[in-house]
């Protein structure tokens, strides 16, 4: 083994995939993110016991979705020294309702009186940095200013604060042995060691957190995906918001139950479909899911992941799950530090476009394919999911939110079917397509990245 080399920012598997709340990882985990960190400082200096109000201004698209999305309990659960590792639908109605009654316990423990007015929606306001952006602010009882920050909500539930310099997400200054920016360099470093990309992908992940935390992980991971579709194949009712949006996928599951029992055709595209609107409809309900690699995304590498399993039956399904999602993230890494995953700053297209592509490669693997196959699936979902616009009705993550991950996920399959009946020799690369889709990101309209301001969110008649 080569000796360490630091990449300009190593994006981990775990970094990419992360336990959270629905129903957006860019409006709900990374606000609570941000206003966790704020009441960390305030806990350090000047102290908790010392701030007696705070105000919260919540910018471009968060200012625009935010109300749909969850923002405003996000935040306050962030206050209120929640973990996204941690915090339940619960915990987040119970900060809501002491807010309605103009109190927050700030870190768990300091009460203090919320202004009606502590919260203002901004949505014409659109900060250079990226589009989702927020300002905290903490006043003493005489009203002189405390602290004053601005996080940035970068897509993906990662979170960078003002004056830091930009970052990837990834595990700063940790030196991996396989280093890659570039699809190129990493087949180059497949074929140079004879690795993989399994075996080169493991090989970073050890180095970062070591053999056992990275397999206990990935484990936790696919289970945390394996438990959210199950809870979404057996939940009944009308999804929370306004919409009255039913819930499908249990009634999808009866169905192909009963038509499994007879055995008259093959119904695995179709529970492809129901495992995918499962976990976006747990999402869209505020439930547990997985970022993967955003929210707004979040059914569509759990779904084929289960396909894979399902139609593939691997001698040993921990491992094979395992696998895929190493590859998958190396894919995910390569479009977050080179493009985009944020819907607000690249459209759907970062969203779905990039679930699509980690879930086409992660198949590719499992089907066998070469790393140079596994790079053409990944390219192949890419490539077609270009120009995708991020239009959420009403702002909330349901329509048409929900559907595109089960298209998503079967565009991620065919992506791979097609890739393996090639050598992975193709014209158009997978650098090529991802710099396309952040080009794309950045020549669309503001009105169709994440602000409901266009396209179905201003042509669907709510009623």
């Amino acid at each position: 083994m080569p000796a360490p080399l630091a990449a300009r920012e190593y994006i981990s598997a775990l970094d990419l995939f992360r336990v959270g709340i629905g129903p957006s990882s860019s409006h709900t985990v990374g606000p609570l993110r941000a206003a966790q960190a704020f009441v960390q400082q305030l806990a350090t200096t000047p102290g908790l016991d010392t701030v007696a109000r705070v105000e919260c201004d919540l910018f471009g698209s968060l200012g625009s979705t935010g109300v749909g999305h969850g923002t405003l309990g996000a935040v306050l659960a962030g206050l209120a020294g929640c973990t996204v590792e941690t915090v339940t639908h619960d915990d987040v109605e119970r900060v809501v309702a002491d807010a309605d009654h103009g109190m927050l316990a700030l870190g768990g423990t300091h009460r203090i009186a919320l202004d009606p007015q502590w919260l203002r929606f901004m949505p014409q306001v659109r900060l250079e940095r990226h589009p989702n952006a927020l300002e905290l602010r903490a006043f003493d009882a005489e009203g002189h200013p405390l602290a004053l920050e601005t996080y940035y909500s970068v897509g993906g539930g990662f979170v960078e604060h003002e004056g830091d310099a930009p970052q990837t997400g990834g595990t700063a200054a940790m030196p991996v042995p396989y280093p890659f920016d570039t699809a190129v360099e990493l087949l180059h470093r497949c074929r140079t060691t004879g690795l993989g990309l399994v075996g080169l992908a493991r090989e970073n992940e050890h180095a970062l957190r070591g053999e056992a935390a990275t397999t206990a992980g990935l484990r936790a991971v696919a289970a945390a995906m394996t438990d959210c579709i199950d809870r979404g194949l057996s939940a009944e009712g009308i999804l929370p918001g306004g919409l009255k949006v039913p819930r499908r996928a249990a009634a999808m599951a009866a169905k192909l139950r009963a038509i499994d029992e007879q055995g008259t055709r093959d119904t695995s595209p179709e529970w492809l479909q129901a495992y995918a609107i499962a976990v976006n409809e747990e999402n869209a309900a505020g439930g547990r899911v997985v970022t993967a690699p955003t929210n707004g995304a979040a059914g569509i590498i759990p779904a084929v992941l289960r396909h894979a399993l399902d139609t593939q039956k691997p001698a040993d399904p921990v491992a094979a799950a395992g696998e895929f999602l190493l590859v998958a993230a190396v894919f995910g890494a390569l479009i977050k530090s080179n493009a985009s995953i944020s819907g607000a700053e690249a459209g759907c297209q970062g969203e779905v476009g990039s679930a699509a592509s980690m879930a086409a490669a992660g198949f590719a693997h499992l089907l066998g394919g070469t790393p140079e196959q596994v790079e053409n699936a990944a390219e192949i979902a890419m490539e077609h999911s270009l120009g995708l616009t991020c239009d959420p009705v009403s702002g909330l993550v349901q329509l048409p939110c929900i559907e595109r991950n089960a298209i998503g996920a079967g565009h991620a399959v065919a992506a791979a079917r097609i890739a393996m009946h090639g050598d992975g020799t193709h014209l158009i690369s997978f650098d090529t397509v991802v710099e396309t889709m952040r080009q794309t990101g950045e020549d669309m309209s503001t009105k169709y990245k994440e602000t409901s301001e266009g396209g179905l969110a201003v042509n669907v008649v709510e009623c």
